[in-house]
């Protein structure tokens, strides 16, 4: 049952306030060659690339007519993107959209002038992305989970009202990608506040999900959260997997992973907020510098909660907890 949407705010009032829709500069007939640059696999985030393109559709983009898409898939491995993003450069698209941190991060590395809209990495200054967000300058603009500590540490503050005894949670992060490394350490000051110590755990992909569980019962966690790689959003059912045969609750950055098993996520409604890149894409097409573009990130956010998974791992969910959240799965 869906209770609500999340919502979106600017850092600087609205996108169309900011930057005033202007007329088409384009020559008479020209096709446009965009360029999109993936972290994930397609199939874990078809609904944002569905909301995606259809937003650029309702705005006059089509495929077909005036657009070409090319998509680059890493497929969650992070030393594909240099390559994939190269390879778009060398094509002369004309911007790249780069989803996730490390995919925009690969995108700036190849050019200094082809347009870049990043799809939601947790910190752009800290990644060396941007500068300001209000006046972001260079070629990278677009939207952003940089909230604050205080809405990471929310994820924590349910765990801890889900399982009042919790004082040990294990946190999966990728070090190959430093948004995700990122996350787990906003983690920190909230940990401290609610008395829950910290397990860093680190793995890169699949094959080190093994030994990092191994790893996670030898210190003991009551819990894990999964930091925000979109590694682990492709291999989620893997995680699941693995998290349920532990009998391990656990916290995500993402609702597609709550989808595929795990038991909760306090996360953005991606397939929502990636449609707003276009918006993006539409007006530097149009002729709006991404320099002086204000940098979007969201300020609502939903708790989803499989039961499914709670059963099956022998958790109640107290009723507050159930009643606050905007989606129950099972």
């Amino acid at each position: 049952m869906k209770r609500r949407d999340a919502g979106l705010t600017l850092v600087l009032g609205t996108l169309a306030a900011a930057v005033p829709r202007i007329p088409f500069a384009q020559p008479a007939g020209r096709v446009v060659r965009l360029g999109y640059l993936s972290h994930p696999t397609r199939e874990s985030v078809a609904p944002g690339v569905d909301a995606f393109v259809r937003r650029l559709r309702e705005l006059g983009w089509i495929e077909g007519q005036n657009l070409v898409i090319e998509y680059r898939w890493a497929e969650g491995k992070t030393e594909r993107l240099p390559a994939l993003a190269n390879d778009l450069v060398r094509r002369k698209v004309d911007l790249i959209v780069a989803r996730a941190g490390v995919a925009a991060q690969a995108a700036k590395a190849a050019t200094a002038s082809i347009p870049i809209v990043m799809i939601f990495p947790f910190d752009p200054i800290g990644l060396g992305l941007v500068s300001d967000l209000r006046r972001p300058g260079g070629n990278v603009i677009g939207t952003t989970f940089a909230p604050g500590p205080e809405i990471v540490g929310k994820q924590l503050q349910i765990l801890k009202e889900t399982l009042p005894s919790l004082s040990r949670v294990a946190v999966l992060r990728n070090p190959a990608d430093a948004g995700s490394v990122q996350y787990g350490e906003a983690l920190a000051a909230a940990a401290r506040r609610l008395g829950i110590q910290l397990r860093y755990v680190e793995a890169r992909g699949p094959d080190e999900f093994d030994a990092a569980f191994e790893t996670i019962a030898r210190e003991r966690a009551e819990a894990m959260i999964t930091s925000g790689s979109s590694t682990y959003l492709v291999h989620r059912a893997r995680l699941a997997e693995l998290a349920a045969a532990r009998k391990l609750p656990t916290m995500s950055s993402y609702r597609e992973m709550v989808e595929g098993g795990m038991l909760m996520a306090y996360a953005v409604n991606m397939a929502g907020f990636v449609g707003r890149a276009a918006e993006y894409v539409d007006r530097i097409l149009r002729g709006a510098k991404p320099a002086d573009m204000p940098i979007e990130h969201p300020t609502r956010f939903e708790l989803v909660i499989n039961l499914k998974t709670a059963r099956a791992i022998g958790i109640v969910i107290p009723p507050p907890v159930l009643q606050r959240a905007d989606e129950v799965i099972g």
